[in-house]
């Protein structure tokens, strides 16, 4: 059994709820359990920056699955949630990122983990270190903590309130 870190974020419809039902999704998927969940936060997007705020979250989850199959199992609940990709960085119904997968590194065409951008992040910093300040980067060699305090960009990450 592998410990991964996945990041969720939506900014399309009803955001919260988006984010739900692919944690439903998750959960109900064999050979993945959930065994923590962040906070949700608000945060503004980045590269393009004409879109909605956008929800994100960060999960916990252990898993039989290789890798590749968690990233297969991923990408087929964004496409069941209706994803469809037609901007680099554009708005989206839901988004699933591997962020960390044990202290395994993965670079191919189809999947770098640690997620290549993760550390330069406050959306995923912020909830990652909620749910597991301690973990370590197995590329930069510092937990999630040192990630999120060394980080100086100024995107604008708060904590979701509404009910």
């Amino acid at each position: 059994m592998a410990t991964a870190y996945i990041g969720l974020g939506s900014n399309i419809g009803d955001r919260k709820k988006n984010i739900e039902d692919a944690i439903n999704l998750i959960e109900i998927t064999p050979d993945i359990k959930i065994i923590k969940k962040s906070s949700l936060y608000i945060t503004e997007p980045i590269g393009y920056v004409g879109q909605d705020c956008f929800l994100n979250s960060v999960i916990e989850v252990i898993t039989k699955l290789s890798p590749d199959e968690l990233l297969h199992r991923c990408q087929a609940i964004e496409d069941k949630m209706g994803r469809v990709r037609t901007m680099f960085w554009g708005p989206r119904i839901i988004d699933l990122d591997i962020l960390l997968f044990g202290d395994e590194i993965v670079e191919d065409d189809k999947l770098i983990i640690p997620h290549p951008l993760m550390h330069n992040r406050r959306f995923v910093l912020i909830p990652l270190v909620e749910i597991a300040p301690d973990i370590m980067h197995p590329k930069l060699n510092k937990t999630a903590s040192e990630l999120l305090h060394q980080l100086k960009d100024g995107h604008k990450v708060e904590k979701y309130e509404r009910k």
